[in-house]
């Protein structure tokens, strides 16, 4: 039986694909196999012998220790896209709300509840409505800093409100390309866009190169007054930086998903507590997908959305699977066929990709695998880890 230890609240609608007949799951389990999160910081000492993977809930995997996993051979999953649309439309009401003072509007109306005449209230709010005068979307220019998932979903609806949509995406993948409209202006570099939008949304992920992307440097390049939207991950703003341009007014206001204390406050900044992802919807999409991913895995060896692994599917054939873990170096495949061809191993079907340090291999065979098979191909100097299961 495989057992599958919980961090967080994890939705039942994911819970419930684990069959209870191959699988144990609860916060409580001891030497999982697996590992299913949302937010919870793991700690490296938490990797416990015999763990195969570990499955964020979530698009972001910066509280995994995702190097020290790949190390031991551990798998880690995300689940891109699956969140796309809570942000998509928490970041369509920042923009909202960034244009016109709905907040203090329903604030000044909140303040008002001690007036019984109806006369009198409409006179008031009548008379001072106009300190709560904004703006149109339609026209302006919104620039998409990452044309992923979500970024891609927003660079979209923003079309749909009648806006100039200008997009930056150096690493964009194929699928991610076919998903974004034509009309959506690719800029060549981030000075051009941040120079030539009104607003400026970002979707990146964390990673050290995009750490720090929005710094006293590329401030200078916003357009004077233009709005900040941030709903990928705080680093990615420098707090100090931002918050010198928004006191001399370079940049107009600030709305993320990040609570920090250098702007908390600031009358140019509106802060939401981390509500990205925080629907009911998205929450069951994250937690069916990470379930999906993880029962494939454990029961195939097949690997799709993972951070530091190849994507690897291979259709069983049915009997003895290998599933292959070594480091990424040249003469490492021989090895592991020439094991196999001196037990006289009859192969079936093959698949090897790599990633960076890291090669995974899925080998169909005829043999029942004998223990003295799996030992030798464990004691190979360039293998991190073997698996061997019975799929149909």
């Amino acid at each position: 039986m495989y057992k599958i230890k919980t961090f967080n609240t994890i939705s039942s609608r994911g819970l419930e694909l684990f069959d209870p007949v191959k699988y144990s799951v609860g916060g409580e389990e001891q030497n999982p196999h697996a590992i299913l999160l949302r937010s919870h910081r793991l700690d490296l000492a938490a990797v416990t012998q015999g763990l195969r993977a570990v499955a964020r809930a979530g698009a972001g995997v910066n509280n995994i220790p995702v190097s020290g996993c790949t190390e031991q051979g551990i798998v880690v999953f995300n689940t891109p896209g699956a969140n796309a649309n809570a942000v998509k439309e928490l970041v369509l009401a920042a923009l909202l709300l960034s244009t016109r003072d709905i907040i203090g509007g329903m604030q000044f109306v909140s303040s008002l509840s001690d007036l019984n005449d109806s006369d009198e209230l409409n006179q008031m709010v009548e008379s001072e409505k106009k300190q709560f005068k904004g703006s149109e979307l339609l026209g302006k220019s919104l620039g998409v800093v990452g044309l992923g998932a979500i970024g891609s979903m927003v660079a979209r609806s923003a079309l749909d409100l009648g806006m100039e949509v200008l997009g930056f995406d150096p690493a964009i993948s194929v699928d991610a390309a076919w998903r974004l409209p034509s009309n959506v202006q690719r800029m060549d570099n981030l000075p051009s866009l941040f120079s030539k939008a009104d607003y400026v949304t970002l979707h990146v992920p964390l990673l050290p190169e995009t750490e720090g992307l929005v710094n006293e440097e590329t401030l200078r390049s916003f357009r004077k007054g233009s709005v900040l939207l941030n709903f990928a991950r705080q680093p990615i703003v420098d707090s100090s930086a931002l918050k010198s341009a928004l006191d001399d007014g370079h940049i107009g206001s600030y709305i993320a998903d990040f609570p920090v204390p250098e702007i908390a406050g600031h009358p140019s900044v509106k802060l939401t507590p981390h509500l990205g992802a925080s629907t009911q919807e998205a929450e069951e999409n994250c937690a069916i997908m990470a379930a999906q991913q993880l029962t494939d895995f454990l029961e195939t060896g097949n690997i799709k959305n993972s951070v530091n692994f190849p994507e690897v599917t291979l259709e069983p054939t049915g009997g003895s699977r290998l599933a292959i873990t070594n480091r990424n170096i040249p003469g490492a495949l021989g090895q592991i066929t020439s094991i196999l061809a001196k037990n006289k191993i009859n192969v079936v079907d093959m698949l090897n990709k790599s990633r960076e340090k890291v090669a995974y291999n899925l080998i169909d065979i005829t043999e029942v695998v004998e223990g003295h098979l799996l030992r030798e191909l464990a004691e190979l100097e360039t293998v991190i880890s073997v698996r061997e299961f019975q799929v149909t």
